[in-house]
């Protein structure tokens, strides 16, 4: 859970935690200057680099999940569009060039305030390597996923569908929600 907020960053007094006039929701509110602080889910952004029949994964060097595999992905940060900050946690995870596809999975993690926006991509060559944050990366076909050690429920469900889409020759898009 978010840390409560405690003081109001326009002009430093203390909020109160109170349901505002036309809301629902409790928001923490400054009674002296009226500015509301609202909390909303974080969007993490990535894809699904395509290579032939593999993917392109990255083993985490960070935390939380350091050690296992994910698609590159990040949090979007403010006044970058969708699509680019795909394209720069890709580059920057697995120094990879992509090629942007469809908007392939949105996956709402309530639980953790998180939505995770994945598009299918294509690799452009075979000149990847790892990020800062990557250990390694590599290409894994759907046999040889390393489906015991992937980080995070939304990458492997991500996973599931592109293979059974593969299966089909049709790839939609998929939404969800996880408990």
């Amino acid at each position: 859970m978010d840390p409560a907020i405690n003081y109001c960053c326009r002009c430093a007094a203390p909020v109160s935690l109170v349901v505002p006039p036309g809301d629902t929701l409790l928001r923490h509110v400054c009674p002296a200057c009226g500015a509301i602080h609202y909390r909303n889910p974080c969007l993490v952004v990535g894809t699904l680099p395509v290579w032939e029949d593999r993917i392109l994964m990255c083993r985490r060097a960070i935390e939380p999940r350091r050690g296992f595999w994910t698609l590159p992905a990040g949090f979007m940060e403010n006044q970058e569009s969708v699509a680019a900050a795909a394209t720069r946690e890709t580059l920057e995870e697995a120094c990879a060039r992509i090629e942007l596809e469809a908007v392939y999975t949105m996956i709402s993690v309530p639980h953790i305030n998180q939505v995770h926006v994945i598009y299918r991509a294509r690799l452009l060559d075979l000149d990847f390597s790892p990020g800062e944050e990557s250990l390694e990366v590599a290409l894994f076909d759907e046999a040889a996923m390393p489906w015991d050690e992937i980080a995070f429920r939304t990458v492997a469900q991500t996973l599931r569908y592109y293979f059974a889409d593969r299966a089909l020759g049709q790839f939609g898009f998929h939404a969800e929600s996880l408990a």
